[in-house]
């Protein structure tokens, strides 16, 4: 339900290009609905982006931390959830949707007929699967992009590295830890989809036969880092060909994620290849530990700002 009291603050206005009528210059116009942890993450990060603006920051209460944080940097709010943004359509070229799986499958039903491309954070799965790594230049132009879950976008760029360095791999099974501070509510209702949604990203992209996902809660104290390992089982294995495409897949990762690194190598032992990444936050707005959180926020502007070099007449990444 949204707030009865519907509430928004604004900032003074500012000029805005209507891509539709102008080309070149200028930024995308974006709205994140989703308050929480990874939409007020995103927010700091848009922010940051000379390719996007944000127009509005909406969410379900108006006393949210996420709110505070929007209103210090002088960004239009609201308590009323999707309602603005299906009121006055026009003032937004993309919407991150923030919230979770269920709400955005709600989401996207109103926005849909309003021809208003939605980047899709949950893992809903509605549109095209999107790991940038991978296929960037296909993701520009979609009406709505998924990105996967964290893990997803960690580990599957890794799974593809497997499949076509190793031809007799059949099945691939990718594990990812998080620290229980870092994962919200939102995850938590959604742990059905989040699993199904990264099976079938690895099914996917990596064209394994068989596949399997498995997400671990660690309650520690201090919190562990992310971490994702990727097994593969495989009688006999190509290390030098797979080392080689691992290091370049980790090195596109990292243009988009400063904090992913390799910390295991692949191995190759009792017929199962194994190797494992490591990613850290960039403290925008969640600590360093929370690099769950801030893989998917990376990934999602990754994908918006491709969109906005071709809006704004720019040139695409090349694909992959």
């Amino acid at each position: 339900m949204e707030a009865s009291a519907a509430t928004r603050t604004s900032p003074p206005p500012r000029p805005h290009l209507r891509l539709a009528a102008q080309g070149g210059g200028g930024a995308l116009r974006v709205g994140i609905i989703g308050t929480g942890n990874i939409g007020t993450d995103l927010l700091l990060k848009v922010q940051r982006s000379p390719l996007l603006e944000c127009e509005l920051f909406a969410g379900r209460n108006s006393r949210s931390a996420g709110i505070g944080k929007a209103r210090e940097l002088g960004v239009e709010t609201s308590d009323r959830s999707i309602a603005p943004f299906v009121e006055e359509p026009g003032r937004f070229d993309l919407i991150f949707d923030a919230t979770s799986a269920a709400d955005a499958a709600r989401h996207y039903e109103l926005l849909k007929p309003l021809g208003i491309p939605v980047i899709d954070l949950t893992p809903a799965k509605l549109g095209k699967l999107c790991i940038p790594a991978l296929n960037l230049a296909d993701c520009v132009g979609q009406p709505n992009l998924c990105m996967v879950t964290c893990g997803g976008q960690a580990a599957v760029p890794l799974a593809r590295c497997v499949i076509e360095t190793q031809p007799e791999v059949e099945y691939v099974e990718i594990v990812s830890t998080s620290a229980s501070a870092s994962v919200g509510p939102a995850t938590r209702i959604n742990i059905d989809e989040y699993l199904a949604t990264t099976e079938a990203a690895l099914r996917h992209f990596s064209k394994a036969e068989r596949v399997k996902s498995i997400l671990l809660v660690n309650p520690s104290k201090p919190p562990i880092m992310m971490q994702n390992t990727v097994f593969a089982k495989a009688d006999e294995a190509d290390l030098p060909a797979l080392t080689a495409a691992v290091e370049q897949m980790v090195e596109r990762i990292r243009a988009y994620v400063p904090g992913y690194r390799l910390v295991v190598a692949p191995l190759h032992e009792n017929g199962r290849i194994a190797m494992t990444v490591q990613v850290a936050g960039a403290g925008d707005y969640l600590p360093a530990y929370a690099g769950n959180l801030d893989i998917i926020t990376c990934a999602a502007v990754a994908a918006a700002e491709e969109n906005a070099r071709v809006l704004l007449g720019g040139s695409a990444a090349t694909g992959h």
